[in-house]
């Protein structure tokens, strides 16, 4: 009987690693870089480097990790968000849902977005577009979520307070989402770039060079 190994051992050893960097970052001050009122979150570069090695399934086990950890914060495990345990109070499976299924399919999306661009572009630009986008889409997806599944509660309504709803998700978000763009854009493409001169990226160098 024919079998197909899904992953290399060292695309393996590659998730376990990017796991363990997000639980680190999860629960300690590393995932985040604090600047006086200013909170720029990194976990989205371990999505970002999992989805480069290992594709959408490990771009989407490595969001669904942040996810849980995100989640997590809702009820005081790993710090405590205060927004987020306001939403588990009024909902705990959507509070769940809104934490955890933008995470996921950020990861699986950024897979893609990386095979796509590698047929396109070299390896560092590759890389540094999916970091922009593990970044973009993560905001994107949970300020979506946020609205879909809490926009009629008083809480988001008080927040809101009457504006446009595509101008309270940009103020919301703020500086804060652009730096980690920038961040997740920059480390990502330097992270892919080394790790495709230790040919730890098989699927890259599968493609005919042009």
């Amino acid at each position: 009987m024919k079998t197909t190994k899904k992953f290399t051992t060292s695309q393996l050893t590659m998730l376990g690693l990017m796991s363990g960097i997000l639980l680190l970052m999860a629960y300690t001050p590393l995932g985040y870089l604090n600047i006086g009122p200013l909170a720029i979150s990194f976990n989205v570069i371990p999505v970002a480097v999992s989805a480069v090695v290992l594709g959408p399934t490990g771009g989407a086990i490595a969001g669904a990790i942040f996810g849980l950890t995100s989640f997590g914060q809702c009820i005081g495990i790993g710090g405590t968000s205060a927004m987020g345990a306001m939403l588990f109070s009024i909902n705990p499976l959507l509070a769940f849902l809104q934490r955890f299924l933008p995470r996921l399919l950020d990861g699986f999306c950024i897979g893609y977005i990386f095979r796509f661009m590698r047929k396109k572009t070299n390896i560092y630009v590759s890389c540094a577009v999916t970091g922009f986008f593990s970044a973009f889409l993560n905001t994107l997806f949970f300020m979506t979520a946020l609205i879909g599944m809490f926009g009629n509660t008083s809480y988001i309504k008080e927040m809101i307070g009457g504006q446009n709803v595509i101008l309270f998700c940009c103020a919301f978000v703020g500086i804060n989402s652009v730096c980690e763009m920038v961040s997740s854009t920059v480390i990502t493409g330097a992270v892919g770039a080394a790790l495709s001169r230790a040919h730890l990226l098989p699927a890259a160098q599968a493609i005919p060079a042009k």
